[in-house]
């Protein structure tokens, strides 16, 4: 309400300093007809600044504004593989019985084209993962997503994350199998269907975890190319890989 008031406030101020202004101008140099006449043309150019402010120059800040977020954004998520993100991808291909298949259309290279990310994102976007869960996998990763649980509430914390649904998606996935897995003690004597329930967890975060990893490298290729050229001789999809440039 007191913000209401102060808006209505400042638009009657503001009324009444034009009035004045106006007032004092035919007092003073006694020409009405100049007067109106330079208020009509100022009235008739009032729709032109609204297409200008509105359409142009707002549309223009907006984009920007979103380019300097999706930036700060693309921050965080490289953050996340480098804390956390390569050791949960290490650990899955340990469980992943076509992991060949997988790899096999991410071996990344310098000479990546804007296009091959494309073909690869939408190809992983419905690609059907093939896991088998073992007592010492579930053991493995449930002690580090155990580690990481604050480092993904940290970063599900943050409100920037709202512009870039598919990183919220993910770390929601993460926290929702590492809740699943904090709950079971005994690793050795899970039934049948109750794999099949994590199995599904798991397939969910697999999913999510490559579409933003190539979504990522796809971002260092075209703003960071030093870092990208790290990134692929550190790429945890090729077993090959190696940090030493040859």
């Amino acid at each position: 309400m007191d913000r209401f008031r102060w808006y209505i406030s400042m638009v009657a101020g503001l009324l009444v300093i034009s009035s004045v202004t106006y007032f004092a101008q035919i007092t003073l140099f006694h020409k009405s007809e100049d007067t109106f006449f330079y208020m009509m043309q100022d009235f008739a150019f009032v729709p032109v600044q609204v297409v200008f402010v509105t359409l142009v120059l707002d549309r223009l800040l907006k984009k920007q504004e979103k380019q300097s977020l999706l930036k700060k954004l693309n921050m965080l998520i490289g953050i996340f593989f480098y804390e956390m993100g390569t050791d949960i991808i290490t650990t899955l291909k340990k469980c992943t019985a076509n992991f060949n298949d997988v790899s096999s259309h991410l071996q990344i290279t310098p000479s990546w084209t804007e296009k091959e990310f494309e073909t690869r994102l939408k190809f992983f976007s419905s690609f059907n993962y093939s896991t088998s869960l073992t007592p010492d996998f579930l053991r493995e990763m449930k002690a580090i997503l155990i580690r990481e649980k604050e480092s993904i509430r940290d970063m599900l914390k943050n409100p920037n994350l709202l512009e870039h649904e598919s990183f919220t998606d993910l770390l929601w996935a993460l926290f929702h199998l590492f809740d699943e897995l904090r709950h079971r003690s005994d690793m050795d004597n899970l039934p049948e269907p109750d794999i099949k329930h994590l199995e599904g967890d798991l397939r969910r975060v697999y999913s999510l975890l490559v579409v933003e990893w190539l979504r990522y490298m796809k971002h260092l290729k075209m703003e960071y190319p030093y870092l990208y050229s790290i990134a692929v001789r550190t790429n945890p999809f090729n077993p090959d890989a190696h940090i030493t440039v040859t």
